[in-house]
């Protein structure tokens, strides 16, 4: 802004002040007026136009020469500053499971505010280089290709998405004795799937895997029986028992639906066989137990 008040409108400490108040302004109605376009279109199509003003803006600026021009073109900017910024606020807690939403906050205001320094960096270094109008028409071509990622991974829909935790899970008994530093722990977990409910369970099961990913599962993996094409074995591994306990319970009310598909497509009468295991690597076997090797601790009331 400085180098814009000095070099492009030649308007000093006064225009530089002008300057600013207008990008307040512009802040300022995109605050009040972000509540009510929030209401009429989508996050997805709000960052766009967001983004599309602030590229507006910055070609604008670039290409003025005026003060009232430019004064206007960072009314537009700063509309579109504040409803993208608040906007990506907002998504990030709604789009995010309550258990985990004070973590994604801290890595979101990291990455935006470590982008802003870098970004800032970057046009300055080339302001230097190549002129400050060129620094302009790149930040508006940089703006434009980020406001186009959104056709190949849109924002996620806020509208559809329940992610309070669901609070169903129980801790399941078990015949051998575990305490919460017990582990590894194996979780395997058997599917009966037809033949015609094949490419309906793939895609309920990669849904899946999201979801235990997400909530701490490590080394997921889905097999297939040799001798029963019809059996599917879900496999993952968590480090102890209180971290196997504390995976269910992270689960959302929008998770539920996934485990209602897979439930419907297991064939029989029964829901999916789940199976776990008390791991013991090859250096603990000297020291072993009978008690500490591959017991399986098997529950069909499909609480998986």
């Amino acid at each position: 802004m400085p180098l814009v008040a000095l070099h492009l409108i030649s308007g000093g400490a006064l225009g530089y002040g002008v300057l600013l108040g207008a990008f307040g302004i512009g802040a300022v109605m995109g605050a009040l007026g972000s509540r009510r376009l929030r209401a009429r279109m989508s996050s997805e199509m709000l960052v766009r136009l967001g983004a599309l003003a602030l590229a507006i803006g910055a070609i604008l600026i670039g290409l003025s020469g005026s003060l009232i021009l430019t004064g206007l073109a960072l009314v537009v900017a700063g509309v579109g500053w504040l409803v993208t910024l608040s906007t990506f606020n907002v998504i990030v807690q709604l789009a995010t499971p309550r258990w985990v939403v004070a973590r994604a906050l801290a890595i979101y205001q990291m990455m935006a505010f470590g982008g802003l320094a870098i970004g800032s960096w970057l046009v300055g270094w080339i302001a230097e280089g190549q002129g400050l109008q060129i620094a302009l028409m790149t930040t508006a071509g940089v703006t434009l290709i980020a406001a186009a990622t959104g056709f190949v991974r849109p924002l996620p829909d806020l509208e559809s998405s329940n992610l309070d935790l669901l609070g169903h899970w129980r801790e399941p008994l078990t015949a051998l004795p575990v305490e919460a530093r017990s582990g590894p722990v194996v979780v395997m977990i058997e599917y009966h799937i037809r033949a015609d409910n094949e490419d309906a369970f793939l895609h309920a099961i990669a849904e899946r895997r999201r979801i235990r990913l997400r909530d701490g599962a490590n080394g997921w993996a889905l097999q297939r029986d040799l001798a029963d094409p019809t059996l599917w074995v879900e496999r993952y591994h968590v480090p102890t028992w209180l971290d196997y306990v504390r995976h269910n319970q992270r689960r959302t009310h929008a998770d539920a639906e996934n485990s209602k598909t897979l439930n419907t497509l297991n064939g029989g009468d029964a829901p999916p066989t789940v199976r776990r295991f008390l791991e013991r690597g090859p250096d603990k076997l000297l020291h072993a137990t009978a008690t500490d090797f591959l017991q399986p601790i098997t529950d069909a009331t499909g609480n998986n």
